[in-house]
């Protein structure tokens, strides 16, 4: 697994790299930034892999989202994939929540998509392989996961599904049931198929109520944000935490919308909860 270096940039005492590698998971050239901290010699650092939202590429949160200094502080390498496969052999929608730039973070199994959209796969398995292989200061055995709206419905069901690889999850304003919701239904149904059964392993929701548990969890959603009524309905992650009495803190942000100024605001309070349960 070679990668190519696409840039490297000095910054609040770190370095901030992108790179690009074929991806055996997705069949395409995938692009990812990772932040390392300075380091002692022989140190090894936990990872806070970030999934972007709709539309968004490793690139939004690299210059919008303000994790460097904290990650800084708290000694933590922070990892940002893209959110599908690109590229011109790649199937594509014309809307913006499904194809390219919406891969929704599943395995696909109907057609077109099947062959490239397999964003759990390389989330999952790939990339912290990738990242041990290639950044040896990198404890991959300490991984931690958040994301934003698509990409936080990606973290709580990536870290559902896996508990023991992933020791902590946030997530800011995420999908919190896809199959509750316009964009959940749309995406699920193209790349899962209509069997809504199959859809379960990819709602944070259906997966707390069939038994999946999380140790901790941290969310914070704007209550100005105006995906939240229809799209995101965080009363319903709510509701499900309590019902499973899992330790959950969801917090509602008066007056904040689900733009980067929100995630920005917060971005640095995920960083400490992470290193916090990372290096306990």
């Amino acid at each position: 697994m070679t990668l190519e270096r696409v840039s490297t940039h000095r910054s609040h005492g770190g370095t901030q790299g992108v790179y690009t590698h074929t991806s055996a998971a997705t069949g395409t050239p995938m692009t990812f930034a990772v932040f390392v901290p300075d380091h002692e010699p022989g140190a090894k650092l936990p990872v806070l892999t970030y999934l972007s939202g709709l539309t968004c590429t490793h690139a939004n949160v690299m210059e919008k989202g303000e994790y460097r200094a904290a990650c800084a502080k708290h000694g933590v390498i922070f990892v940002c994939p893209d959110t599908s496969p690109r590229g011109d052999d790649v199937p594509d929608d014309e809307g913006y929540d499904f194809g390219k730039g919406a891969g929704f973070y599943v395995n696909a199994t109907q057609e077109p998509w099947a062959a490239n959209f397999r964003m759990r796969a390389y989330v999952e398995e790939e990339l912290p392989t990738l990242i041990a292989a290639n950044f040896p200061m990198a404890d991959t055995e300490r991984q931690g996961i958040t994301g934003h709206s698509m990409g936080g419905h990606g973290a709580l069901t990536i870290a559902l599904r896996n508990p023991p690889a992933f020791r902590s999850v946030s997530a800011f304003a995420p999908i919190v049931s896809p199959l509750n919701c316009p964009w959940g239904e749309k995406a699920l149904t193209g790349y899962i198929g209509a069997d809504k059964a199959a859809w379960r392993e990819y709602d944070a929701c259906a997966l707390i109520a069939d038994g999946a548990r999380l140790p901790d969890l941290l969310v914070d959603q704007g209550t100005a944000d105006n995906f939240l009524a229809e799209q995101l309905k965080t009363h319903l992650l709510q509701e499900a935490v309590a019902a499973a009495g899992m330790q959950a803190t969801i917090r509602m942000q008066d007056g904040y919308d689900h733009s980067y100024f929100f995630i920005s605001t917060f971005m640095a309070e995920h960083i400490a909860w992470h290193a916090q349960r990372l290096k306990a």
